[in-house]
Order: C-alpha cells, then sequence, then structure tokens
C-alpha cells in the first residue's frame, strides 16, 4: 500500500494512493505537515486544553469546551461509527500522528509558546469538527432574546429581528445546461466565515481507485464534506440558518456533592465531576461540569443567578451521531442521487446543499438534523421543567426542484420552515439579477458574481434622508452625495466611506437611547457568548427595524439629523478600502502585524467583506474560500482561498492577492503538469 504527494504551483497537495484507506492516511499526513500548528490549536480547543500554551485568552473557550462537553460528545459519537467508517477515520488519525512532530518543527508558533505536538486520537477529528460548529446555530442569538424580552418586555422579543450576523454572509447558486456556454452545469459560491490564518478550508485532491475528488477540506477532518468536484458530480451548501440547537432555564440544587435538577418529573440526579484547567502564566481554573436530561450546562450553576443558568441541547449530543459516515459515501459519489442518498445521514450543522451531475441531474435540498418542539424553543430560553418544551422527533429535510437556476445565500427559501431568523434577501436577489443577464455563462466569468459590490440594503437609510428637510448646508451636500451614490462599496469609493460612517452615527445614536438603556448592560452569561450580547453591535445591524419601530422618545428625523451633521463636519473623509481592512484571527496574533489588504464590499453585498457597524470598519469575517465547479470539464474549474494552502512557508499567503482583487486560480489535474513531492 503506498501513496504519491504531488502539488501545483500554489502548494496545494494532489494525493495519489492504491486504496481508500491508505488515501486517508496520506491526507491526515499531509495536513500534519502543512498545518501542523492549526490542527494542534483545534484539537487543544476542542478538549478545552488550549489555555495551557495560550494562556488567560483561551481560558473562556476551554470552560465553555469543557462545560459543553465536546471531547466527551466525540467520542460517544466514534464509539457509534460504523467499522468501515471508523478504520478510514483512524488511517487518517494514523497519517496526522506519523507527521506531526515534521510538522511542528516547521512552524515557529511551536517554539514561541513552548508547545510540544501531542498524539491525537481516533475521535480527535469528530472533536474538531464539534469545536468548528458547536455555536454555529446562532444558540447566542436565544440568550440575546432572551435579555431583550426580560428587559424591554415580551413585545420587543422581535425587535432586532435581522440578519444573524455572526453566522450568514455565505452564497452559492447553481447554473443548470441551458443556462451555460458548455452545455454542462455550473455551480459556484462563496462560505462566509470568521477569517482565520491559518485558513478554515483546505485546498485538496484525493485520487484513488475508487474516486478523484478535489475541493475544500476541514484542516483535522478527513474527506471532502462542504464543497466538492469528483467529475461526474460536484456539490457545495450554505448555512441553512436552521435551528437546531435549544436553551433551557434549569433549577438546579446541591445535595452534598451531587445536583440535582428539576425537570418535568420532579427533582432527578444530574451528572456532575470537575476538571482543572491548566493555563500558561496563571493558576489552574477549575471547571464545575454538570449535565441535566436537557444537556449540559454552559452557563450558571447551582449557586449562581437562575436567571442565567442554562443547559444546552444539541443533536450530536442527543443522538450520539455527528454524520461522519456521509463524509466517505461523498467521495464515492457519481450522481446526485448518490449525494442526496449520502446525505440522509448527515447531522450538523444543517446545510442547504446544490449539486448538479454530467448526466443533467441537479439536486437542490437541506440536509442535517433538525428537531420538532415547541415554537417558543426557536424564540428563546426555555424552562426545562415544562414537558411541552421537549424534544418530540425530526422534522424532514426539504427539497426543490432546479428550475434553470438556484440560489443560496442564507435568505428564507428551501429552508424557510426549519428557521426563525434568516439573511435578508439582498444578497440572494442580487445574485438572480446577476445571473439573469445571460444564458452562456462560462466558469471564467463567474468571479464577477462573487465580487459583486453592490449594496441594495442601503437604500431603506437612503429613502429615510431624502425626506429630511431644515438641514445645513454641508449637511444637505452630504445627502445629495449620498443619494447620487452607485451604492457601490469599493474599496476606492469615498462615498460608500460616507455611507459607513452615516450609518455607523446613526447605531450610535440608537444604542445610546434611554429606550434601550436596559440592554446595554449585557447577562452575566460567560464571555464566549458576549459577540451575541454586545448592544452595540446588535443595533449596527438592525439599524432599519429600530429606526421604524415604536421606540418611546425616538425621534427619527431629529436623530438622522444630527447624525448627518457629525459625518458632514468631516472634510477628509478616507476612501472606504483605507478603513476596511483586512483582520483575519490568528490564535497566536502578532503583536506589530501591519494593516491587512483594503478591501471592497460590505456585510449584505454579494462579496460580503463584514465588519461590524459602529465598533470597527475592519474586516473580521468574508469569504474564506470562492470556488466554481464546471461540470463540462473539471480541470476548468476555479478556487482560491483568502491566504494560502499552508499554514507557514512560500505558500503561507501567496492567493491573498488574488482573493483581493477577485481572481480565480484555474485548478489543473494534469498529473503530469503537477510536482511529485518527497519526504527527503
Amino acid at each position: 500500500m503506498s501513496a504519491r504527494r504531488y502539488r501545483d504551483g500554489y502548494g496545494v497537495p494532489h494525493l495519489r494512493a492504491d486504496d481508500h484507506t491508505s488515501l486517508a492516511y496520506a491526507q491526515g499526513r499531509v495536513t500534519a505537515l502543512d498545518r501542523a500548528w492549526q490542527i494542534e490549536v483545534e484539537r487543544h480547543r476542542s478538549q478545552g486544553t488550549s489555555a495551557s500554551f495560550l494562556g488567560t485568552d483561551a481560558v473562556a473557550w476551554d470552560s465553555f469546551a469543557r462545560r459543553a462537553r465536546l471531547d466527551d460528545t466525540a467520542r460517544r459519537c466514534h464509539a457509534a461509527l460504523d467499522p468501515a467508517t471508523a478504520e478510514w477515520v483512524g488511517r487518517y488519525v494514523d497519517g496526522v500522528n506519523a507527521a506531526l512532530a515534521t510538522g511542528a518543527a516547521q512552524a515557529p508558533e511551536f517554539a514561541a509558546t513552548g508547545l510540544r505536538p501531542g498524539r491525537w486520537q481516533p475521535w480527535t477529528p469528530l472533536a474538531i469538527w464539534l469545536g468548528h460548529h458547536v455555536l454555529f446555530a446562532g444558540f447566542g442569538t436565544k440568550l440575546w432574546r432572551d435579555h431583550v424580552t426580560r428587559r424591554l418586555g415580551p413585545q420587543a422579543t422581535g425587535l432586532f429581528a435581522v440578519d444573524n450576523h455572526v453566522t450568514s454572509g455565505s452564497n452559492g447558486w447553481l447554473l443548470a445546461a441551458d443556462r451555460t456556454a458548455t452545455g454542462a452545469a455550473l455551480i459556484a459560491g462563496d462560505p462566509h466565515r470568521i477569517i482565520e490564518a491559518p485558513g478554515i478550508y483546505q485546498q485538496i485532491r484525493l485520487a484513488c481507485p475508487e474516486y478523484d475528488v478535489l475541493g475544500f477540506a476541514v484542516p483535522g477532518v478527513p474527506g471532502i464534506p462542504h464543497f466538492g468536484h469528483a467529475g461526474q458530480v460536484a456539490w457545495a451548501i450554505t448555512n441553512a440558518m436552521a435551528d437546531y440547537q435549544d436553551g433551557y432555564a434549569e433549577r438546579l440544587r446541591r445535595r452534598g456533592d451531587r445536583v440535582e435538577a428539576y425537570g418535568p418529573d420532579g427533582w432527578r440526579p444530574a451528572h456532575r465531576h470537575v476538571e482543572t484547567i491548566e493555563v500558561a502564566g496563571a493558576e489552574p481554573v477549575e471547571v464545575e461540569v454538570i449535565e441535566t436530561d436537557r444537556g449540559p450546562l454552559i452557563s450558571g450553576g447551582p449557586d449562581d443567578d437562575p436567571a442565567v443558568t442554562v443547559s444546552l441541547r444539541y443533536p450530536p449530543r442527543v443522538l450520539g451521531e455527528l454524520g461522519f459516515s456521509v463524509l466517505p459515501a461523498l467521495l464515492r459519489a457519481r450522481t446526485v442521487d448518490d449525494i442526496d442518498a449520502a446525505l440522509s445521514g448527515w447531522v450538523e450543522p444543517v446545510n442547504v446543499v446544490l449539486a448538479a451531475d454530467t448526466a443533467g441531474g441537479l439536486l437542490h435540498r437541506v440536509a442535517g438534523r433538525v428537531p420538532r418542539r415547541h415554537p417558543d424553543n426557536g424564540l428563546r430560553v426555555v424552562p426545562g421543567w415544562e414537558a411541552s418544551h421537549a424534544w418530540r422527533g425530526w422534522h424532514d429535510m426539504p427539497k426543490a426542484p432546479v428550475d434553470r437556476v438556484a440560489v443560496m445565500a442564507n435568505d428564507r427559501g428551501i429552508a424557510a420552515e426549519l428557521g426563525v431568523e434568516f439573511a435578508p434577501p439582498y444578497r440572494a436577489d442580487r445574485i438572480r439579477q446577476l445571473l439573469d443577464a445571460t444564458d452562456d455563462w462560462r466558469a471564467e466569468q463567474l468571479a464577477s458574481v462573487h465580487t459583486d459590490t453592490h449594496l441594495a440594503a442601503a437604500a431603506p437609510l437612503l429613502d429615510l434622508l431624502a425626506r429630511l428637510d431644515g438641514l445645513g448646508a454641508a449637511a444637505a451636500g452630504l445627502r445629495e452625495r449620498l443619494l447620487a451614490w452607485d451604492r457601490r462599496m469599493t474599496a476606492d469609493s469615498v462615498d460608500a466611506a460616507a455611507f459607513a460612517d452615516l450609518r455607523a452615527a446613526v447605531t450610535r445614536r440608537l444604542a445610546a437611547h434611554p429606550a434601550l438603556a436596559a440592554l446595554a448592560e449585557p447577562p452575566a452569561y460567560p464571555e464566549v457568548f458576549r459577540p451575541w450580547l454586545a448592544l452595540l453591535p446588535r443595533v449596527g445591524y438592525a439599524v432599519t427595524p429600530l429606526l421604524h419601530a415604536d421606540l418611546p422618545g425616538l425621534y427619527r428625523a431629529e436623530l438622522l439629523s444630527e447624525a448627518l451633521a457629525e459625518v458632514a463636519a468631516h472634510d477628509d473623509l478616507p476612501c472606504w478600502g483605507e478603513r476596511h481592512r483586512l483582520l483575519p484571527w490568528q490564535a497566536l496574533p502578532e503583536p506589530a502585524a501591519p494593516p491587512g489588504p483594503r478591501l471592497s464590499g460590505d456585510h449584505d453585498c454579494v462579496l460580503a467583506t463584514s465588519s461590524v457597524p459602529g465598533v470597527t470598519d475592519l474586516c473580521l469575517r468574508g469569504p474564506a474560500a470562492r470556488y466554481v465547479w464546471d461540470l463540462a470539464r473539471r480541470d476548468d474549474s476555479r478556487w482560491v482561498v483568502p491566504l494560502g494552502a499552508t499554514g507557514s512557508g512560500p505558500h503561507r499567503d501567496d492567493q491573498l492577492p488574488l482573493w483581493v482583487s477577485g481572481d480565480l486560480i484555474q485548478i489543473g489535474c494534469d498529473w503530469d503538469r503537477l510536482t511529485e513531492e518527497h519526504d527527503d
């Protein structure tokens, strides 16, 4: 049994092996060589041990990971795998363990932190997957709605109901054969996430006698789960914005060393144990881990304020399944029917899927597990002692026919019955509008859709400006400029910057308004939930509904006029890209890192390079990859990632200029044009 490793000009690994399991070993091995620091950080995060080398800043996450029982859930899910999938995952882990020391020697972060590479366990890839996605369903939004309801009353529960800014931004579209120049389908898109360095998506090709698939892997996880092209069939996903996690208010009491929780059947014993988090440069931190019949406690405890004592119920913990048997089935797929059948076993996260094959088959469906339960479960934290809030089976996953084109952009669409809040329709509508321009699309043309900067979401605020009167000369002049603006958030646009400044000024005034003062102090939930609970970002993403809300004492025209005058008083506005720069997340930040490249786009553009209105113009989230899958000829497919194919060395960030400019790399699949790489 053997495997060979090749690279293209951007360092992307193309792996060729004699059989399926040898290929899994090769994938684990090359991932350890290319991404050793990244995958070791994620292993420690999934275990709740990252503070041991990252220090006090990592304690909040480690505490959450332990309380949510991520590692224990991964062990349960691994124990439930069928033997063939368990062997395949195990061979990937063997490959990681074989090369981790070599990869660590090439990554300077290990020496900088004193971290030594550890040994991966058979369930580690499942734990990493959980770590990436356990908060992907926007559970924190329920904590926010609960806070709003408690402070402002039940009539205010939906006051901030807009785009869930923590998870949305992804786009995907499918053009059927009669909409393309080649007579074969095209699938394209761009998953949006926190931009990380190294990136969350690993370009890779996996080939053996059973299959030959290229796409994006998640470092630390075998296979190609979300975006792949197998030659005869290709697939892609976006987040369905489904609601599949619940928070339960818990009543707890101590009985000596034991803890009991009050549920529908009265007081019942809860699981309890204590774990210790080792912290670099500080004293260890003890964490009390408690699990009730609803799920693990992720906030509060028997001695804390009952208002913030909450357990988390999420499908992998309930089912003991994560859907990993889907991954090898996707690699072996040859038709959309194969993709459809494989995805029947998917669990988390819940995704909208597009797929096409060379025989003309098309697929548009949702994949994952969403529980059936009381509608209030989707809105807020619900009482754990009321039987009416228990889970009662699972939703059937919807499908839809494809009529020449299908678009997915975190909007309601096909998944409407499965969620509560979705992205506004701006991106989805704009993509359809752009695709309607022609019926002979080619792969190389679709980058123009990826990079579209038109901000239709600006219209409601600009419409309100048009109705203002009594403005000073400077404010009136700025208003006329903004009303004449082409509404494109391009990096070189001063008007785009002026609009962003106006939005920020309105955001700050709304957030400071007495009607919202009760929300200024976030509830005492753990630090890991702060991104969901800060008032200013929530207002920044909900400016339009808040301006139209019946807030006592809110004089809309006066507020807008003051904000407009504030922005107009600045004579020397820099262009949008001077402030809208990339700021990737790093586990070990570079203290003197220069500002990132200038970016176009905004959170409701197709080019969804998201900042936080009213807080920062720096881009924290954006397209974590872009792709075009061509079903006519796979070699004509294209892709790019924000930084590069590896975590260090010459390919660490060599794709960044292409990503910024909107260019895509044509994928070459000819083995003779690739460079074979040897360990010596």
